[in-house]
Parts: structure tokens; C-alpha cells; sequence
């Protein structure tokens, strides 16, 4: 039996779909959490689609947006993702959204999402050595702020997998989008650091095409925090993710090793992260 899938996000955009920013090319993601008012959603949806669709024509190639909604969580709790070229972009979106609110009179998102509800998180994808964290004194050497001369920019999250683009979900094309979060220990944010690329892109070679997986900083935000977005195909791949995790023993054995050095005590992946700090939100396209 075949189920209807949501069309991916990249239908939100009237932009060509090699025209979008997205999770892959973008140098800052933004996510904007909005709780919508009861009674409000029809008006809520078309809003936060336009604005999405407005921000993507008006700075193509510095900044786009997708919505998405919680798709085992809270209902009506949208996620408004914003893809920026830079951190400086933000003055743009900034501005966009200025003459938005001169257009529509009163500032809308208050009228329609509950009070104190929206949040943003902007994310950075993370590269080697970010955090002055350290590897092996070699991979922090290899990556494009260390070895570039010019003016400092971020590396899109493209940079940090060898797949070729046809074999990469991203926020644009893929079915689901999880979003997990990791609070790392202190002592041992380089090991944490270290571990989330490795099973990034453990899950990269082995899902090609199914399965997508990039690792962000929080910046402006809660310290040593780290994130990943998850791309996922389907729903179903969802169970084809779960299985690798228990088939596939080179998956495992990174789950079992000792990423903490004796030195510091030993142990396994469990002791880089602080306990119940780490959670997964999926969010679907929004309809």
C-alpha cells in the first residue's frame, strides 16, 4: 500500500530549485520557532508562507526561507528556517522584514503566534577546529578559514561531506527534517565535537540519497551546544536509519569506542554529552 508524501520544502519557492538557498549551500541557518494562536492557523500558514516567499525572490542568493511544522510534536508550532549566505545578510532580513510590517500595518507575527513564544536559534556549520577545539593538529589545518587569506567566511555545511550533490538531502528537497540537539561537557567539547562529524558522516556514506546529515554551532546562544540536521528521504527512512545503527558494525563500533582519552577517565560517547540534555524535533514541509 502507498501512502501521499508531502511535497518537499523547495515548492515553497518560486525560485528554480538551483537558484535556493538551502541547509547544503547556505553559511547561517536561522530557525524561528512560532507557536501559532488558537483559531489562527489557516491565516497563521499563509503568512509565514508568504513571508518565506517574499524573503526567497527579493534576496535570491543571500537569503531564502521554508517553513516547516512539528510532525510528532506540539501542534501548530511552525519552523520558520532561514538560509543566509552570511552572517551580514542578516541586515537584509532585517529590512525585508521592516517593510513587511510598514505593508501589513500591525506587526503580525504577534497578532498570530502566541506571545513569548517565538524563539530563533542561528546555526553555523560547524568546521574543524571551530571553538579553538582540537582534532589531530592536521584536519584543523585542512579547512578553508585556516587556510584562507582574505576576509574570514564560513564554510557552508557542503564542505563537510565528499558526496557528490545528487547524493545529498537538504532542506530544500528532503521529505522530513530532524533537528537534535546536544549539550557537550566541557572537558571534553573536542572528543564531542569530533564525535558528532564522525557519525554525521558514518551516516552519509552508508544512506546515500536516503539519508542527510550536517552538524551546526549555536552562536548567541547556550555555549558548547551542538546540533545536528538530519535529512531524511521519508518518513520510512526513518526505520532504514534505525537499522543501520543496528546491522551495520562499523556504525556501532563508533558508538562503542572510547572517544574519551584515558587521561581524562575513558569512555564512550555517553560521557561527551551532558545527561538529558540531548532531544530530536522532526518537522515536516508545511503543506
Amino acid at each position: 500500500m502507498s501512502f501521499p508524501t508531502v511535497p518537499p520544502a523547495q515548492h515553497q519557492n518560486p525560485l528554480p530549485a538551483e537558484q535556493q538557498l538551502h541547509t547544503v549551500n547556505a553559511r547561517v541557518v536561522v530557525e524561528r520557532v512560532a507557536q501559532v494562536r488558537a483559531g489562527h492557523r489557516a491565516e497563521a500558514v499563509g503568512f509565514a508562507r508568504a513571508a518565506a516567499s517574499r524573503l526567497s525572490t527579493e534576496q535570491p542568493g543571500v537569503a531564502g526561507a521554508f517553513v516547516f511544522e512539528e510532525t510528532f510534536g506540539v501542534k501548530d508550532r511552525l519552523h520558520y528556517v532561514i538560509h543566509l549566505d552570511s552572517l551580514a545578510a542578516y541586515y537584509e532580513l532585517v529590512r525585508v522584514q521592516d517593510e513587511a510590517k510598514a505593508e501589513h500595518g500591525p506587526d503580525e507575527w504577534n497578532r498570530l503566534f502566541v506571545e513569548g513564544s517565538i524563539r530563533e536559534t542561528v546555526l553555523m556549520p560547524q568546521f574543524w577546529g571551530m571553538y579553538g577545539t582540537k582534532v589531530d593538529g592536521e584536519l584543523e589545518k585542512q579547512s578553508t578559514v585556516y587556510r584562507g587569506d582574505g576576509p574570514v567566511m564560513l564554510p557552508p555545511a557542503r564542505e563537510q561531506t565528499s558526496l557528490p550533490l545528487d547524493s545529498i538531502l537538504h532542506s530544500g528537497n528532503a521529505g522530513i527534517l530532524m533537528h537534535r540537539v546536544g549539550q557537550m561537557a566541557s572537558e571534553h567539547r573536542s572528543e564531542a565535537r569530533q564525535f558528532g562529524r564522525v557519525v554525521a558522516e558514518s551516516i552519509n556514506r552508508n544512506l546515500p540519497g536516503e539519508c542527510t546529515v550536517f552538524v551546526y554551532e549555536e552562536a548567541f546562544g547556550q555555549a558548547d551546544r551542538l546540533h545536528w540536521l538530519i535529512h531524511l528521504k521519508d518518513i520510512n527512512t526513518y526505520m532504514r536509519l534505525m537499522e543501520l545503527h543496528v546491522r551495520d558494525e562499523d556504525v556501532r563500533d563508533i558508538y562503542f569506542r572510547e572517544w574519551i582519552p584515558a587521561e581524562k577517565g575513558g569512555g564512550t560517547w555517553a560521557g561527551l554529552f551532558l545527561d538529558g540534555t540531548m532531544s530530536d524535533v522532526a518537522m515536516t514541509p508545511l503543506r
